[in-house]
């Protein structure tokens, strides 16, 4: 989740802030060529594990002496759903419309297929960004929800533990 929710981040903060900057044909390229390459192992892992995975969570946590993590990883859960809802809805058919369009070089008016991608596709990524990174609050707190009911980790003793201050403050054994 904190994955995916830094992707969507970095889009939002950097790169498309910085390609507002360019030309509509360099814009145009760029993202046909981001859209392209992004379908790839590292995304896929990333995008299509983190639903499965925080659903494993909410299935793990049904029992009865887990309840209290519930609520956060059933939040996380639908948080990322609509994430993931916007992208395969939203984001991808606009990707396919801009590929649609053509080569940059070849289209006659760039501001036009621009104007009608650019906006749009911003909006619902900050959308998305917003809910995949409240799922993954979700989850850290659901983290530490758990770590609260399962009470501190049993310590083994060692020598550290087993050495004593004297009243005087002096290490002894």
């Amino acid at each position: 989740m904190g994955l995916i929710a830094g992707f969507f981040y970095a889009y939002a903060c950097s790169v498309m802030i910085g390609l507002t900057e360019v030309d509509d044909r360099t814009f145009i390229t760029t993202m046909q060529w981001i859209n392209a390459t992004v379908r790839n192992g590292w995304f896929a892992a990333s995008f299509f594990g983190a639903l499965p995975l925080t659903a494993l969570t909410v299935v793990l946590h049904l029992r009865r002496g887990a309840r209290a993590v519930l609520p956060w990883a059933i939040a996380a859960l639908f948080s990322y759903a609509s994430a993931f809802a916007v992208t395969l809805g939203i984001s991808v058919p606009l990707n396919e419309t801009l590929a649609a369009a053509g080569p940059a070089d070849a289209i006659t008016d760039p501001a036009a297929v621009r104007a009608a991608y650019e906006d749009v596709w911003v909006n619902w990524n900050i959308v998305r960004t917003i809910a995949s990174t409240v799922a993954l609050a979700c989850l850290a707190r659901a983290l530490m929800v758990h770590a609260r009911l399962r009470g501190p980790a049993p310590v083994t003793p060692g020598k550290t533990e087993a050495m004593a201050y004297t009243s005087a403050g002096a290490l002894r054994e």
